[in-house]
């Protein structure tokens, strides 16, 4: 038996009136999700326990089977593994978007939030501009390292490692006094690396270039999302299936490299909606000719478009994974003559109108090519949760899928 998860990031959404009052998965289409749901077990899951922040960490590893009450440690600290990132034992990992702030108020705090990602800034733009600030503030306590766009990680000797940090895509077009680190609580170093990133960033060669491209500056860090060195159990000693896990993000990596899974590198993937599709097509077939039993491709776009509130791209992305992965994925599987199980679901959704996360359930379907059922006309929040069937824990899902 072959496993395939295909998990279209923060794909959920609502009815939107631009879209005739459709979701952004109703207007979509997606013949092979519409197809494969026809015939699957079909429901909707809350891959988020009550009480915990509906991050991606969490609901992806509630996906892989791992408990998030139990395992999850923040996202920060799988970014640093996926990263390279050796962390001993008093080593905090923390979050560091590369963000725009609005450039006429004065003070730091009167800012407003314009853009959590800084336009996407490239990787080498962004490598640019942590290297400005570690001239000016690394020291044997902290030190920032570049990920991916605006995505990078500060390691920091702290025992700050629970601190409520903001999240920035939760605030924009805010204000950005009203969520900084405070120094009644013990943020005073986080909120002075904040303040002083913008005073290096600002007027740094990178974004000088980027602002004559008519593009918005990097110029300013935000701090969120900390954690220590995590564990995870071993994924094939829980399940006895060889794993591959393709993603873009160093967050999803990380998660397989904590869990023992083969993580793969596909060139020219990125987290938005201009991504190698094609790529992690064929890097699935690819590692199930190589013996992988159970593939895991997580898709950041339908998500990043949801946070930058790109109504079409969103359509468009989801549009993308049917055809250019779920469809010569699903295509290469029927072809084996081997039975094979197909489950695709958001890991949260990202609404449009909301520019976050959500603690919503998810719709999902587990297609079994042995044992068809009846499921739904067409593959939706709406229609997943109209069948009735509901688990209440995701982490369980994959005891559906295997059984």
């Amino acid at each position: 038996m072959k496993y395939l998860v295909l998990v279209p990031d923060g794909m959920a959404d609502e009815k939107i009136a631009e879209l005739g009052n459709l979701s952004p998965m109703e207007k979509a289409k997606k013949p092979y999700m519409d197809m494969l749901a026809k015939k699957a077990f079909v429901g909707t899951a809350s891959n988020v326990p009550q009480g915990m922040i509906p991050e991606s960490d969490t609901a992806n590893m509630a996906i892989l089977s791992f408990d998030p009450k139990v395992y999850s440690k923040g996202r920060s600290p799988l970014e640093a593994l996926s990263m390279g990132l050796d962390m001993a034992d008093d080593d905090v990992a923390i979050r560091c978007n590369i963000i725009t702030v609005s450039e006429e108020q004065e003070a730091y705090e009167d800012k407003i939030l314009l853009d959590n990602s800084a336009d996407e800034i490239s990787t080498e733009e962004a490598d640019e501009l942590v290297k400005a600030i570690n001239e000016k503030m690394a020291n044997d306590i902290r030190r920032l390292y570049t990920g991916m766009s605006y995505k990078h990680c500060f390691m920091w000797k702290t025992d700050k490692d629970r601190y409520n940090f903001t999240r920035p895509h939760d605030i924009i077009n805010q204000r950005i006094g009203d969520y900084l680190p405070k120094e009644s609580d013990g943020g005073v170093a986080f909120l002075e690396v904040m303040k002083a990133s913008y005073d290096i960033l600002n007027n740094h060669p990178v974004n000088i270039a980027r602002r004559a491209r008519g593009l918005k500056p990097g110029n300013s860090l935000w701090l969120w999302g900390p954690g220590k060195k995590p564990q995870l159990p071993s994924f094939k000693e829980k399940w006895g299936l060889n794993a591959s896990v393709i993603s873009a993000t160093d967050l999803i990596k990380g998660i397989a490299i904590c869990a023992g899974m083969n993580s793969i590198d596909v060139e020219g993937v990125t987290a938005n909606v201009h991504t190698n599709y094609t790529g992690k097509a064929n890097a699935a077939i690819d590692a199930f000719k190589n013996g992988s039993d159970y593939v895991y491709i997580h898709v950041e776009a339908p998500d990043e478009c949801g946070h930058r509130a790109e109504t079409d791209n969103k359509v468009l992305s989801i549009e993308l994974i049917d055809e250019k992965i779920l469809k010569p994925v699903y295509e290469y599987l029927s072809s084996c003559g081997e039975e094979f199980k197909i489950m695709v679901l958001p890991d949260h959704p990202t609404p449009l109108r909301l520019r976050t996360h959500t603690m919503t359930p998810v719709p999902f379907f587990i297609y079994s090519s042995d044992n068809e059922q009846s499921g739904v006309d067409g593959f939706n929040e709406f229609s997943a949760k109209e069948i009735g069937n509901y688990i209440s824990d995701g982490y369980t899902l994959m005891n559906i899928l295997v059984k």
